[in-house]
């Protein structure tokens, strides 16, 4: 069993321990999600059913009242350690649930931000909504959405399409950013709004290398009519502003946590599997590798940790980023990316390991290496900045050099 990052708070200790009440049932479930290409709809009854989908949610809505972002990458973590199109997943749904509960909490009783956050978290805690939430596009990045909400008499119409939605098949909601036009200027503006809204066609086309239990489709929007109060304005369009860099960080961060979880669950098969192998000591170079992956592990477990007392402390210091200056938005950005470069990097290294030591054995289908060794490689392309850009843009952010686009 590796070691593991402790929760800091109470409300963290109770959502990761509801998740690892889950684990043995994701675990049996995983391969059969995996070779059908389906998102299993049992775990996220399981997620509703144990609180987990509702931690964010205040308590006296009916919610856990998480609001560490240090536990919330934990508890994304140990989901993964199930299964990682789980946790991926159901990360989607906690941070639309988290931004609400910030609406929530930062809009006075009465006033309408308030009460329109209310209803959905207690429909969360009810078990009655799951939101599915995402930023890409084919051939454009999150600065720049191509989807666009255009103003109508009842609301707003919107147009345009979205890839990787994922845990779009079961989500009740739809959560995404949008180019909104206005006498003001061209904008950045976050969407919530029903799924079955009529113009929101569902694709089915998810048919991916890894994380295949994900439901990661893409949605066509044509002429979706949503109401008024549906859209908010984040920032200007085409680039980068505090606003903007708080959200994008804040939302892809426990992503990062999944992929340490698969790291954990492909180290502990290795070493469980070494430690049955009659004198696996003594075989030339398993020691030596087994040596390799936890000092890799104990390096990404350490970068995650960091980041997330390093966030923690931001948003006590910022008042959940509403007092960050633009330096400040980028120099979170530039510690998340380079811990999302080091947890991504070592957990890739550390599944290809456990399959080099599990010999022929780990490259049958039905060795859950082979599905970590798929899952794992998802983790560099999700946005924003791939593993290409991301040292560029630390490097420049160190320098000075703050990137507007």
């Amino acid at each position: 069993m590796s070691y593991r990052i402790l929760p800091c708070t109470p409300e963290g200790q109770r959502a990761i321990a509801a998740a690892e009440s889950l684990l043995p049932a994701f675990r049996e479930r995983a391969d059969a999600a995996d070779r059908a290409n389906a998102i299993c709809s049992d775990n996220y009854t399981d997620m509703q059913r144990s609180g987990v989908a509702a931690a964010f949610v205040p308590d006296e809505l009916g919610g856990m009242g998480l609001r560490s972002m240090h536990d919330w990458n934990l508890l994304i973590a140990t989901l993964a350690k199930g299964d990682g199109s789980a946790g991926i997943a159901i990360s989607m749904h906690l941070s639309a649930t988290r931004g609400l509960a910030g609406i929530y909490r930062a809009n006075p009783p009465g006033s309408a931000p308030h009460e329109r956050a209310k209803a959905y978290l207690e429909a969360v805690a009810r078990r009655d909504v799951l939101i599915c939430s995402t930023t890409t596009e084919r051939g454009t990045d999150n600065l720049h959405p191509l989807t666009e909400a255009f103003r109508t008499d009842g609301g707003w119409r919107i147009e345009g399409a979205k890839n990787f939605v994922t845990m779009s098949p079961l989500a009740t909601h739809i959560a995404t950013n949008v180019r909104m036009r206005d006498s003001d200027g061209d904008h950045i503006a976050n969407v919530l709004f029903p799924m079955p809204t009529p113009g929101v066609e569902q694709l089915g086309d998810w048919d991916a290398l890894g994380m295949r239990a994900s439901g990661s489709q893409s949605i066509r929007f044509a002429g979706a009519e949503v109401p008024a109060d549906a859209l908010r304005k984040i920032g200007p369009w085409g680039q980068w502003s505090t606003p903007v860099l708080v959200n994008r960080t804040l939302a892809n961060v426990p992503l990062v946590g999944a992929f340490l979880g698969i790291a954990e669950a492909a180290f502990d098969h290795a070493l469980e599997g070494q430690r049955q192998a009659p004198g696996a000591a003594a075989r030339p170079g398993v020691a030596t590798a087994l040596a390799e992956m936890e000092i890799k592990l104990a390096t990404a477990q350490s970068i995650l940790a960091r980041l997330g007392v390093m966030l923690d402390d931001f948003m006590a210091a910022t008042r959940g980023g509403v007092e960050a200056t633009y330096a400040m938005g980028h120099e979170l950005m530039k510690d998340y990316q380079t811990a999302k470069w080091v947890v991504n990097r070592h957990a890739i290294e550390i599944v290809s390991q456990a399959m080099d030591l599990s010999g022929g054995g780990g490259f049958m289908a039905r060795n859950p290496l082979s599905r970590l060794y798929r899952d794992v490689r998802a983790g560099p392309f999700m946005q924003p900045y791939s593993p290409i850009d991301a040292r560029d843009y630390a490097g420049k952010v160190l320098l000075g050099a703050l990137p507007e686009e």
